[in-house]
């Protein structure tokens, strides 16, 4: 196996336009994002090595919070996470590889998580 660097951000509530159902489609649903992101590694990262040779975090989080369009109706969560990967390899191409979990917490009636999971390596 190979060395590999994955970048997370974990669950992130994130209101956006989604589903199928006529109660679901006026108004934003509430979805639990988790976004992880394969890397082309540095040989060895020392103390004083610089950002440049990662990637900030927070280009994650931009990517499942507000580079999703709050005026598009996505009909399904798939979509959803499509957009976030699609989002994520434009960013940056040491983008490797791209993971998005995404739980509909407004049909939970038990705390439990229902949704998916998606992975995608860049082409």
């Amino acid at each position: 196996m190979t060395d590999q660097l994955w970048l997370e951000v974990d669950g992130l509530t994130v209101q956006v336009l989604t589903g199928i159902y006529s109660e679901e489609t006026h108004l934003p649903q509430p979805l639990r994002i988790s976004v992880r992101a394969r890397l082309a590694m540095a040989e060895h990262y020392d103390p004083a090595t610089p950002l440049s040779a990662s990637k900030n975090y927070m280009h994650l989080k931009f990517a499942a919070t507000e580079a999703i369009p709050k005026d598009v109706h996505f009909v399904l969560i798939e979509s959803v996470a499509d957009h976030i990967i699609d989002t994520l390899f434009l960013q940056d191409d040491r983008v490797l590889e791209v993971e998005v979990k995404i739980v509909k917490l407004a049909i939970a009636e038990d705390g439990e998580d229902i949704g998916i999971t998606m992975r995608r390596m860049r082409k």
